[in-house]
């Protein structure tokens, strides 16, 4: 397992990452696969506030409560539950911010945050107050980095203009290759680190059934897979994609079982060329973001 710092901060984190929100609600199975991930290798877990209503949170905090001091741990705030359970609305104001931070601390059985996450974002929102946010909560010792969670362009460089974060989390797989047109370059120059999600696109890139994504018909999907299936390990090839990317720090991978974890861990030994990556990339034309830009 390779290691990288998150931009120019002290957080050294895993380049494959424990996707949380994948867990189911037995808390005795997931202490289980968490551990066994942390066995193998795995120290950065990602969760938010908004799965399962904080019960994520809990079941990870739980888990990870014996090893806290060899983990790194983030979670994602913004989005508030309704009282009714209903849904959740968008709520990035700072005095949310300081009270949401509160319950996922304790539901986390942390004093630190390592990396607190806005879990969203539009260019409506009040920036500078939730940067201030987040910087009183460095202050306090509360969390220890800030990021965002965010696929959009324009949210992106307000952030990057304004702000001291650390990193981006984003989708980015080569069914996804938006960022490579207007994001990776530009956080990379401002050591900013990537955090990607889906980049298994879901499972399409692997096993799943080929169906329509993000404008690529099913066609296309398979077209892509069988390709990837060529290179011998499709793992590899489809996380050491997004990984190669200098901005990328590391790359958030849903499991759900020990067989999954062990499929991950097991790519990771695996190298795959950047002539086969070129390869790959080479398939299909690459998306563009058309809003938000």
């Amino acid at each position: 397992m390779k290691f990288n710092f998150l931009g120019k901060s002290e957080l050294s984190v895993s380049e494959v990452s424990f996707g949380c929100m994948s867990l189911g609600t037995d808390h005795t199975q997931n202490e289980r696969l968490l551990r066994q991930a942390f066995e193998s290798g795995i120290i950065f877990f990602d969760t938010a506030d908004l799965y399962d209503k904080g019960l994520n949170e809990e079941s990870a905090g739980k888990a990870l409560a014996p090893i806290r001091d060899q983990v790194i741990i983030t979670t994602k705030v913004g989005n508030q539950w309704r009282p009714d359970g209903s849904g959740w609305d968008w709520n990035p104001t700072k005095e949310y911010i300081l009270q949401a931070v509160e319950d996922s601390l304790r539901r986390l059985q942390t004093e630190t945050i390592d990396l607190y996450q806005l879990h969203g974002g539009t260019v409506e929102d009040p920036i500078d107050e939730i940067i201030g946010a987040f910087e009183l909560l460095k202050e306090q010792g509360k969390i220890r980095e800030y990021g965002i969670s965010s696929i959009r362009p324009n949210v992106i460089r307000e952030w990057v203009k304004h702000s001291n974060m650390v990193s981006v989390m984003m989708q980015y797989s080569l069914l996804d290759r938006r960022p490579e047109e207007s994001c990776l370059d530009v956080l990379n120059e401002k050591s900013i680190s990537v955090i990607t999600r889906g980049s298994l696109a879901k499972g399409l890139l692997i096993d799943k059934p080929a169906r329509e994504y993000l404008g690529y018909p099913s066609s296309d999907v398979e077209k892509l897979r069988k390709a990837i299936n060529k290179t011998g390990e499709p793992i590899a090839s489809s996380l050491g994609y997004v990984l190669q990317h200098p901005a990328v720090a590391s790359a958030v991978v849903g499991i759900r079982t020990k067989k999954q974890l062990d499929g991950v861990i097991s790519s990771l030994k695996h190298s795959v060329s950047e002539e086969e990556f070129s390869e790959l990339a080479s398939i299909l034309k690459p998306k563009v973001y058309e809003k938000h830009r």
